[in-house]
C-alpha cells in the first residue's frame, strides 16, 4: 500500500490576485477542514501534487499532510483543474477522525473481462454503467478500490450495487436508503446492439449471392 505525504505551509496571502501570483511560482492554493478544527488555507507544491495524482490510489487514500512540519491525516475531497491547461487550481482536504465516518468515491476495478463466460461463450459485450461508487466507512477501513469479478457473469446478466463484495466496515451510500430503487446496475453483459440483425442481414446477403 502506498504512503502519500504532502508538504504544505499555512497561507496568509488571500484573494484571486494572490492565487495567480502563487501559481506563477509553482505553488497552488488549498484548504484543510473538518475534524472539529478550524479550516486553514494552504500553499502546496504544484509539481508534488501532479506527481502524486499519477497514482489512482491517491484519490482514495488517507494521506499525511505536513502543515508547517506538523502531520495531519487527511483525504482529498475536491480538486479543481484548469479547463484546458494541464494545471491544478485548488485542492480541498478533509481531516480524518478515527471515530467519524468518511463519504468517499472509490474506483471500481473490473477483473477477468477477457474470460467472462457471457463474452467467451455467449458472444456478448460488457457494458459498464459505473466506474466508481460512493461509500461510507471509517478511515481505518477505507479501501483503495472495489473489485468486480466478471468471470462467471452470464449473457443477459447484470451486476447491481447489492451484488458487490465490500470489505468489512464499508457501506454503500446508495443502499443506505433501504429501498431497491437505489440498487443501480454496475455492469452487464449483453448482445451487442444490432448484433443479431447484422448476422441475419449477412445471411440473407450470402443466400442472395
Amino acid at each position: 500500500m502506498e504512503n502519500f505525504e504532502l508538504d504544505a505551509t499555512l497561507r496568509t496571502d488571500m484573494g484571486k490576485g494572490a492565487s495567480r501570483r502563487l501559481r506563477r511560482t509553482g505553488v497552488m492554493p488549498g484548504i484543510l477542514y473538518g475534524g472539529g478544527k478550524e479550516p486553514v488555507s494552504l500553499n502546496l507544491s504544484h509539481n508534488e501534487m501532479m506527481k502524486h495524482l499519477k497514482h489512482e490510489s491517491f484519490y482514495s487514500h488517507v494521506l499525511t499532510l505536513k502543515v508547517n512540519g506538523q502531520a495531519e491525516k487527511a483525504v482529498l475531497k475536491d480538486l479543481q483543474r484548469h479547463p484546458y491547461h494541464p494545471t491544478l487550481l485548488h485542492a480541498d482536504f478533509q481531516r480524518v477522525s478515527e471515530t467519524e465516518k468518511l463519504h468517499m468515491h472509490i474506483p471500481l476495478h473490473f477483473l477477468n473481462e477477457s474470460i467472462c463466460v457471457g463474452v467467451k461463450q455467449g458472444g456478448g459485450t460488457i457494458s459498464k454503467q459505473m466506474m466508481e461508487i460512493e461509500i461510507l466507512c471509517l478511515a481505518k477501513d477505507l479501501p483503495e478500490f472495489i473489485e468486480v469479478d466478471l468471470t462467471n457473469v452470464q449473457l443477459g446478466h447484470t451486476i447491481h450495487l447489492s451484488d458487490l463484495k465490500l470489505p468489512e466496515g464499508v457501506e454503500l451510500v446508495a443502499l443506505s436508503h433501504g429501498d431497491s430503487e437505489h440498487d443501480l446496475p454496475v455492469v452487464s453483459v449483453h448482445i451487442a446492439r444490432g448484433g443479431q440483425d447484422d448476422e441475419a442481414a449477412a445471411t440473407t446477403e450470402d443466400n442472395a449471392k
